[in-house]
């Protein structure tokens, strides 16, 4: 069950905020030009499952090795020195991730010392500002994952996990 889970959270995390956006945008859409009626709180989850969408869509692109890179020199170097160099750019973002998670939890805790509420919902903004703090945790996991597997990779000289290609 764990496999399952390691191997499919995102995309199910995605798919239910991604669903819930959609949904609520066509409805929103039809009330709106049907009924010439439109309200707050559809625009407030449509905005906040977005913003969860970036944050694990992010992690998962992290999972897949996914995300925006300059790779063109990893056409050139031998297998080991890419292994290395993969290495490095992990080590790199995990710093960088763990640095934007501390950073986050200090609007998420003037948020939840103050009480702040959304506009339309009427619901704690802690729940909504959590997005980037639950997205930077995801994103240390599956480097942390990334790093161990990349370094397994390094020591038995196989080639390293390079993540789907775009074109080829």
């Amino acid at each position: 069950m764990l496999g399952a889970i390691d191997r499919n959270a995102e995309k199910w995390a995605l798919l239910v905020f991604y669903t819930m956006l959609v949904v609520t945008m066509a409805v929103e859409v039809l009330r709106r030009e049907i009924f010439s009626y439109s309200s707050i709180w559809g625009e407030e989850i449509v905005r906040y499952s977005f913003i969860y969408l970036a944050w694990i869509g992010a992690a998962a692109a992290v999972k897949e090795r996914a995300h925006i890179r300059i790779d063109v020199i990893f056409n050139y170097v031998p297998p080991r020195v890419k292994s290395l160099l993969y290495i490095f750019g992990d080590l790199v973002m995990l710093i960088i991730a763990v640095f934007s998670l501390w950073l986050s939890f200090e609007k998420v805790g003037v948020s939840w010392e103050f009480g702040s509420v959304t506009h339309g919902l009427r619901v704690d903004k802690v729940w909504f500002l959590m997005a980037v703090p639950i997205g930077f945790t995801l994103m240390i996991f599956r480097l942390v994952q990334s790093l161990l597997r990349d370094l397994k990779d390094f020591r038995d000289g196989t080639p390293v996990y390079e993540g789907a290609k775009l074109f080829d």
